[in-house]
């Protein structure tokens, strides 16, 4: 399916500095891969494989890790001589069936600039935009149905966020019976894995985020929420990371993919 995936990988994830000194958020590791690979691969479970990273702080760590992912598979030899390299594949190592475009967008560039400078390599009339730090068990297929079946410029998924504190539970005499640690909320959020037709480079101007965008959609009446009530996760803290980290050990629910 010919139709591209944007993934915003341009900000510095300051509140994950522990990880971020060194490489940007979207190669933070999940098990042994980034989160950026764990991404792709939810789309790609579903036929999406093209994709279009919109870079930015450190962006040339993700363009190596792609352009020398080869090298991370497989054994090899390498005489420093003549730069002649000797690659032992393994049959057991697959190699992904994704196809990339790497787009520096900027350093200190918003979101809503950010898609606008990779417009050009969006040769669809709909298109997927998603953030670089979110995974779930979105089944992609029904979104895009859904967004087909509304007629209309925009959709985002609607997810349940958790809570960043311990709630209280008391009883009626005011006495605490437990805390709920970081418990999922009733509430929705933008889980990101958003659909749009390209009528939607109409609303997004420079300097903005896309969220300015969708503002004007809704004034429009033209920005549906596709509901997933199943698991979403997003990593914001190096405490994301590492719960993220536990779940891919026990149960990585994203895990769409065999």
């Amino acid at each position: 399916m010919n139709i591209p995936i944007v993934i915003f990988c341009g900000g510095q994830g300051t509140r994950m500095k522990e990880e971020t000194e060194f490489r940007p958020k979207p190669m933070v590791t999940i098990g042994n891969k980034p989160i950026l690979w764990h991404i792709m691969k939810i789309y790609s479970h579903f036929g999406y494989n093209d994709f279009i990273i919109a870079l930015g702080y450190k962006g040339d760590y993700i363009k190596d890790y792609f352009l020398n992912e080869e090298f991370f598979l497989h054994d090899l030899t390498i005489n420093t001589q003549t730069g002649e390299k000797k690659i032992y594949r393994k049959s057991r190592r697959k190699h992904e069936k994704f196809e990339i475009t790497f787009v520096d967008t900027g350093l200190e560039t918003l979101t809503g600039e950010r898609l606008l400078r990779v417009k050009k390599y969006i040769n669809s009339d709909i298109f997927m935009v998603t953030y670089g730090d979110g995974v779930g068990n979105i089944d992609i297929k029904k979104l895009m149905r859904f967004h087909k079946e509304k007629k209309i410029i925009g959709t985002i998924t609607g997810v349940h966020p958790k809570s960043k504190w311990g709630l209280i539970e008391k009883d009626e005499n005011n006495i605490i019976r437990q805390f709920k640690q970081k418990p999922t909320l009733n509430q929705y959020v933008n889980g990101g894995f958003m659909v749009f037709t390209k009528e939607f480079f109409k609303y997004i101007k420079p300097r903005e985020t896309i969220e300015a965008g969708l503002e004007r959609l809704i004034k429009i009446r033209q920005l549906g929420v596709y509901i997933h009530d199943d698991f979403w996760e997003a990593m914001d803290t190096y405490q994301d990371a590492e719960d993220l980290n536990r779940l891919w050990k026990k149960s990585p629910d994203w895990k769409v993919w065999k």
